[in-house]
């Protein structure tokens, strides 16, 4: 009864081989079949890319609106801690100008460290190490493809 039903023109057997396309035959099906099929795998990618750089849009949005409010409260927390420490210091007998001229040179001392540490740290974003590796100097020899033995053992 299956052989019947496979050979029948009209049966499913029939139907299922004329709806799936033949497989490639060569190198010159395979490259069309893989044409017809690259724009859907490109925008496949790029859909997921867009949708992507949305969501990366508004995480970024809200970690610069915390950012922002993180901001305020450290700054209210500092000003509370020297409000209280200029009150101790009036607490303990000292005049208001000299308590207030003692917070305001720890405050201007932590920024000069702060700036000096930050003049230091500005060369390295030019990366200097990466532009001296990529770089070629006119000073430098040009690098030999087969070095001699010889040149490597007197170096040595």
């Amino acid at each position: 009864m299956d052989d019947a039903r496979g050979a029948a023109p009209g049966g499913e057997g029939g139907a299922d081989a004329a709806s799936s396309p033949p497989p490639p035959q060569g190198w010159l099906d395979t490259l069309q079949s893989l044409l017809q099929e690259l724009p859907g795998l490109v925008s496949d990618r790029v859909e997921l890319l867009s949708l992507e750089l949305v969501r990366a849009g508004r995480a970024l949005a809200q970690i610069l609106m915390l950012v922002v409010a993180v901001a305020v409260l450290a700054v209210t927390g500092w000003l509370a801690l020297w409000a209280g420490a200029t009150v101790a210091l009036l607490e303990a007998g000292l005049h208001w100008a000299w308590a207030l001229a003692l917070v305001l040179a720890l405050n201007l001392a932590a920024a000069l460290l702060a700036l000096r540490r930050i003049r230091r740290l500005v060369p390295l974003l030019q990366l200097p190490r990466t532009r001296r590796h990529l770089t070629l100097t006119p000073t430098s020899p040009p690098r030999q493809a087969n070095p001699d033995p010889a040149d490597e053992r007197a170096a040595a």
